[in-house]
């Protein structure tokens, strides 16, 4: 496990990174307070107490000392083993490789240690945390706000969403907050943030919700809060306050080039964190209803090329073979406009509206299937944890118009991208090497001719573009090629 300093996984560059902390800026009234003297009449009388007008903006004081006994800090110890190394070539069969070998056996795992963040939820103690936190700890202890330092079992952890549920046991009932409705939250309105920073104890920040629904790649459902109320290393797993008190997200991550806030945090929102806190709490995993479709968003592009009308929707890019969707008759090139009586407009959510349906359960999808409106029921199966990957062909056929080689896929069905001209439309929409083409312009894919064939015929009937359904490291998805004139 790595160090505090090391455990918080930061991407510098601009980059997104996995938050543990926050720094607090403290105002100087020293120009102000110049003026006031210079406005005062003339000074009291010793012994006088003067009563300063108060300074304007908001006060959390009380809010902070209402809810600080319910935050604590999660301290976490390990083992991290050294990375092994392997031996060049060149001194393989020479007295070096005994010595090599000799020394990557010497290196024994070493212990680590890492702070973050958490928030009592429960009188008898259980404590809402994340799980880059806690995920490969082999112990964990919580520090109350009162001093006393508890050992903290692990009752589950949902690496999708970043949560983690503790439970401690105190002998007598906890401060606890509770959650509050994210979804109400405003663009602009006043939070506080609490948490640990840097090790350095109870800490209060304050600042504005900056944006909501934020999507920073950290997983299919991100559905992030952004503030810019400072957050830090340390900060990861504390509660993101509304004025109310009420946690209405969970510190999580930072946008930062340095590792340090510059402004741009993002917090877990709780309508999304009560209901895998529920599940931990009641089965300490958590059970997510599962579709079996790779999808994507349906741009204007990608709409023309597939003779779509309407701009909304998620894309279906592929469908797995006996997977639910399969089952029920869900074709790639459909779009899902509406699970049930929820309107789909991106990706997250369909993967949302389907997450919240437990296995075994029925949903409806409303899809356009060749610009006509189609219903599917579809019972959800149980999310597996583990995806295949096809390989590739070698034999290759030249398909110069589209910057593209392309070989049979000796594996499976359709043809393998065996080479992308650098300068090329296909490089620029970025197709890769070891690309399966499965569908193209609404045909399936046998060999490398149908291809040819299905661009030959878009051309034909004047599309400025062509679909080409792309399978890659397990997933697909459509991509609109761009046809140059012949």
């Amino acid at each position: 496990m790595p160090n505090p300093t090391r455990r918080t996984r930061i991407i510098a560059a601009s980059a997104l990174a996995l938050a543990l902390g926050t720094t607090a800026l403290t105002p100087v009234w020293h120009a102000q307070a110049q003026d006031r003297a210079q406005s005062q009449p003339a000074a009291a009388p010793a012994g006088t107490a003067i009563a300063l007008p108060r300074q304007p903006g908001p006060d959390f004081a009380d809010l902070a000392a209402r809810v600080a006994p319910a935050v604590v800090r999660v301290s976490v110890t390990g083992h991290a083993r050294a990375q092994a190394v392997d031996l060049p070539s060149e001194l393989r069969g020479t007295p070096f490789e005994r010595f090599f070998q000799q020394r990557q056996q010497a290196e024994r795992p070493h212990r680590t240690m890492g702070q973050g963040s958490g928030f009592i939820i429960d009188p008898s103690g259980y404590v809402v945390t994340n799980n880059h936190v806690v995920g490969e700890a082999d112990s964990v202890r919580v520090e109350l706000a009162d001093g006393r330092d508890l050992p903290a079992k692990v009752v589950g952890t949902d690496p999708k969403t970043d949560i983690a549920l503790l439970k401690i046991e105190a002998g007598r009932d906890l401060p606890t907050v509770g959650f509050g409705a994210s979804d109400r939250v405003r663009v602009g309105e006043w939070v506080l943030a609490m948490g640990n920073p840097f090790g350095l104890g109870g800490t209060a920040t304050a600042g504005i919700v900056s944006a909501r629904g934020r999507q920073i790649g950290a997983g299919p459902y991100d559905d992030f809060i952004q503030t810019d109320a400072s957050i830090n290393p340390g900060n990861s797993g504390g509660p993101l306050f509304n004025a109310a008190g009420e946690v209405v997200g969970v510190n999580s991550a930072i946008f930062s080039p340095s590792g340090g806030n510059i402004g741009i945090g993002f917090a877990i929102p709780s309508s999304m964190v009560q209901g895998i806190v529920a599940q931990l709490k009641d089965t300490g995993r958590v059970e997510r209803g599962w579709l079996g479709v790779s999808m994507q968003r349906l741009d204007a592009e990608l709409a023309s090329a597939l003779s779509i009308q309407a701009e909304k929707g998620v894309l279906i890019g592929g469908v797995e073979r006996n997977g639910p969707a399969a089952k029920a008759g869900v074709q790639a090139g459909d779009v899902v406009t509406a699970v049930g009586d929820r309107a789909i407009r991106l990706p997250r959510d369909l993967a949302e509206a389907v997450a919240g349906v437990k296995p075994g359960q029925a949903v409806t999808l409303h899809l356009l299937r060749d610009g006509k409106p189609v219903e599917q029921h579809v019972t959800l199966g149980q999310m597996p944890d583990t995806r295949e990957a096809r390989a590739g062909g070698e034999e290759r056929q030249s398909q110069a118009r589209l910057g593209l080689a392309l070989a049979p896929n000796r594996g499976g069905e359709g043809a393998v991208v065996a080479e992308v001209q650098p300068d090329s439309m296909a490089a620029a929409q970025g197709l890769q090497p070891g690309d399966v083409i499965l569908r193209a312009n609404g045909r399936d894919v046998k060999a490398p001719r149908d291809v040819l064939e299905a661009v030959n015929a878009a051309r034909k009937d004047g599309k400025q573009a062509v679909a080409l359904q792309i399978e890659r490291d397990g997933g697909r998805a459509f991509v609109a090629l761009p046809l140059r004139a012949s």
